[in-house]
């Protein structure tokens, strides 16, 4: 359960409306504990983009327990979404993403609280939206000429991003970036199953639901803390390991599963291929153990391919699930006193 609370009177009194010709670029900033920061990262944050005729602010309280709300409201945040207790990076992502479009927001641009990066660069992030060029725009960093990022970091980021835009379709170089310009239709699109971070999904879904995604370079500024997402390089490690292959699985089950039923098939077929060699030549008594494991593994490669199967039906129904949500979203925002969202 979230709480939508507007921060600034004046605000909350803006005209959130989708009619043509006005448009509403609302900022979005996650927050945990992050009143140490958070002031930093407001004040580079713009108040007026060209393109837009209202710029708004929204900060979304992940359960602080600090003075993090009351540093965003003196600090002139519009709206705040309070979330009862932390439930996570991907769960306050998605509950700012739906605040947004109850708003009337055009263009959602997603930052951080500990001014990672340069929100100078938002003009150039949303420029592919305005151009209708693109649907959804990720920020990229230097990531090689980072001096904060370990050569293994960098590593992991070249990975993962290879492995999305594998998954995706897309051409994103760094797809762990948070700094992103969502249009409104898009935003409605996507949905974020992983409990621990939104980066790479949204990316894979915008990709696989044929969403225009688009790249931009972007600054950085020097850490102001350490990652909340990096605790130690091992858990980082693991977690990215583990993300990349439960993405492949979820949205590629076909590939996937198939890759491992050829693991399992191709020796089957070798040791079929010997056996039968050797039974031809009146050898196969004495060979009975080649037999019983070209049985194990060709029944771990058919099962393999049944996983793949059952895998991509549930994948249908996911996508089926998703239109009901995106419908229902689309019902929610009329309700809060907005006009259905057009599709384009």
């Amino acid at each position: 359960m979230s709480e939508l609370v507007s921060g600034n009177s004046q605000a909350a009194g803006k005209v959130s409306s989708t009619e043509d010709g006005f448009r509403k670029l609302i900022i979005q900033i996650p927050c945990y504990n992050e009143a140490g920061t958070l002031a930093i990262a407001l004040a580079d944050l713009p108040r007026q983009v060209t393109g837009y005729d209202v710029v708004e602010w929204l900060v979304i309280d992940d359960g602080c327990t600090d003075d993090t709300v009351k540093v965003a409201l003196e600090n002139g945040v519009d709206h705040i979404v309070s979330l009862r207790r932390n439930q996570g990076l991907a769960k306050g992502f998605m509950a700012g993403i739906e605040a947004c479009l109850k708003l009337g927001a055009h263009t959602i641009v997603n930052t951080d609280a500990d001014n990672q990066y340069k929100a100078s660069h938002i003009p150039d992030l949303v420029m592919p939206i305005l151009s209708g060029e693109a649907d959804y725009v990720v920020g990229e960093r230097p990531i090689v000429k980072h001096p904060h990022f370990s050569p293994i970091k960098k590593m992991l980021q070249s990975l993962g991003s290879w492995a999305v835009r594998k998954a995706s379709g897309t051409s994103v170089p760094d797809a762990p970036s948070g700094f992103r310009a969502i249009h409104r239709e898009a935003a409605m699109q996507i949905n974020v199953f992983n409990p621990y971070t939104y980066t790479l999904e949204t990316i894979i879904q915008a990709g696989r639901k044929k969403l225009r995604v688009a790249s931009v370079p972007v600054g950085v500024n020097g850490d102001l803390r350490p990652s909340r997402l990096v605790k130690s390089m091992s858990s980082y490690i693991k977690r990215s390991i583990g993300t990349i292959f439960r993405y492949y699985i979820i949205y590629t089950p076909i590939k996937a599963f198939s890759v491992l039923a050829a693991l399992f098939l191709i020796p089957a077929l070798g040791l079929g291929i010997r056996y039968m060699w050797l039974a031809y030549h009146g050898h196969g008594d004495g060979n009975i153990q080649s037999l019983i494991l070209l049985s194990v593994l060709a029944t771990a490669g058919f099962l393999s391919l049944l996983l793949g199967v059952v895998g991509d039906l549930m994948a249908i129904n996911r996508r089926i699930l998703e239109e009901n949500r995106t419908r229902l979203l689309r019902l929610e925002i009329a309700m809060a006193g907005e006009k259905p969202l057009p599709s384009n």
